[in-house]
């Protein structure tokens, strides 16, 4: 349930949400809205390359500490999201919807696509690569999920 709170001196609608949707709506608003005039996906652009940073590093390590197969699973597990997180960022880049139902249809169809890839990379990571180390493809995955959420936190400047 999305209400209007106010508006802001450039004229936008500011939401107030009731739920989870809501308020991923709102960030995205936010950010959109800060970011007017300036680098289109700042935030989603910097948080990839932290991604691709955390990959790197732990690659490095992990190749350190279990080889050739450990670094390869690090860097399997990680990708999987960076994959992913490219495919929702162009969907809901090439997107011009006009309502707020077709932002909303644009989003849940990003987001189910984003789902149905990291699925389908895990599963053809876990059933072709017997030498995966699972401590490290997991932790790399994870720490990647972790770092895709930090774009809600990450200021345009």
């Amino acid at each position: 349930m999305l209400q209007c709170k106010s508006v802001d001196p450039n004229g936008r609608k500011t939401v107030q949400s009731a739920g989870l949707l809501g308020a991923e709506l709102a960030v995205i608003s936010l950010v959109k809205s800060q970011s007017a005039g300036r680098s289109k996906h700042g935030p989603a652009r910097t948080v990839f390359w932290w991604q691709i940073a955390a990959c790197v590093t732990l690659a490095l390590l992990a190749a350190l500490w279990e080889g050739l197969h450990g670094a390869v699973s690090a860097l399997l597990g990680g990708f999987i999201n960076v994959s992913a997180g490219l495919v929702f960022a162009l969907m809901t880049s090439r997107s011009e919807a006009k309502s707020a139902g077709n932002t909303i249809r644009t989003l849940v169809r990003a987001e189910a696509s984003k789902i149905a890839l990291i699925v389908l990379q895990l599963w053809l990571v876990l059933t072709t690569y017997k030498e995966v180390v699972p401590l490290i493809f997991f932790t790399t995955f994870v720490i990647t999920v972790l770092l895709s959420r930090m774009a809600f936190f990450e200021r345009d400047t």
